[in-house]
């Protein structure tokens, strides 16, 4: 328990320092581009337009909604870290303590380092993560909709239960699960690969020399890069949770929505 409330309150720490890296992310997902390109260089030396960063996308924001711009979205985002880091603790325990039941009754065990067991532990970790995923994934969609307010200045959404109220009334329970079918596939298509890939080069292209510490940077490592990688579906889920409301920040979007892909989030 004491592990679980550390992780809460780490984690809940990391959400609000990194929340305007977030926001900005998200408003440039959506397409929002409020400043004109600068003239820059690129890597061999040529000029080239360039889009704002991310320094002048957040003064922009600070210029018009004042530092507290910066954490729009945040409550239920807090919400969405904090319950997520419970269900995924309690679901991931769980999975544990059935895999240890299904090895007392039986004569083998995967060795650890094998591929059994990256596979197993993998599993694991998927169901923990999805079931934290589902769970929490109504307030990703009220974070991303307090969020993209920003572009068109709307109040739609001012608060959590506010928010919740709002959903529920302009779109049913499915309202609070749209987008949720790219978010699972990219949290668990990043998983595997991340995970099988660690496998591969720990078994057959690192030796024995190298330190624990060294593997736990490259496994860092090739976290962020999947990450970077795997875009279309963070796009498609901050897309998909924007686009059913009529908000200023979706009506540019709408043409591009083929039809079912709303229903649901599919």
């Amino acid at each position: 328990m004491a592990d679980t409330c550390g992780q809460v309150l780490l984690g809940s720490g990391l959400t609000v320092l990194s929340h305007p890296l977030m926001y900005i992310k998200v408003l440039v997902q959506v397409g929002h581009e409020p400043l004109p390109p600068s003239i820059g260089r690129n890597l061999f030396g040529r000029q080239v337009y360039q889009l704002p960063g991310l320094f002048a996308y957040a003064k922009h924001i600070i210029k018009i909604d004042g530092k507290a711009g910066l954490f729009n979205g945040l409550a239920p985002r807090l919400c969405a870290g904090t319950i997520g880091t419970l269900v995924h603790s309690r679901v991931l325990q769980r999975c544990q303590d059935a895999g240890k039941y299904e090895v007392s009754g039986t004569s083998q065990k995967a060795e650890e380092g094998s591929l059994q067991h990256v596979v197993n532990e993998t599993t694991k970790e998927m169901i923990a993560r999805s079931c934290a995923t589902i769970v929490t994934h109504p307030f990703h969609v009220i974070t991303l909709r307090c969020m993209v307010q920003f572009i068109g200045r709307e109040t739609k959404y001012s608060g959590v239960f506010d928010s919740i109220v709002t959903v529920y009334k302009n779109e049913g329970v499915l309202g609070f699960f749209v987008g949720l079918i790219p978010r699972l596939l990219g949290d668990v298509l990043s998983l595997w690969i991340c995970n099988m890939l660690a496998h591969l080069v720990n078994t057959y292209a690192i030796d024995d020399s190298v330190s624990q510490m060294d593997l736990e940077i490259f496994g860092t490592s090739l976290k962020v890069q999947l990450c970077s990688h795997t875009p279309l579906f963070w796009c498609q889920t901050s897309w998909l949770s924007t686009t059913a409301v009529w908000l200023a920040a979706s009506l540019p979007m709408l043409q591009y929505i083929q039809p079912g892909w709303t229903a649901g989030g599919t």
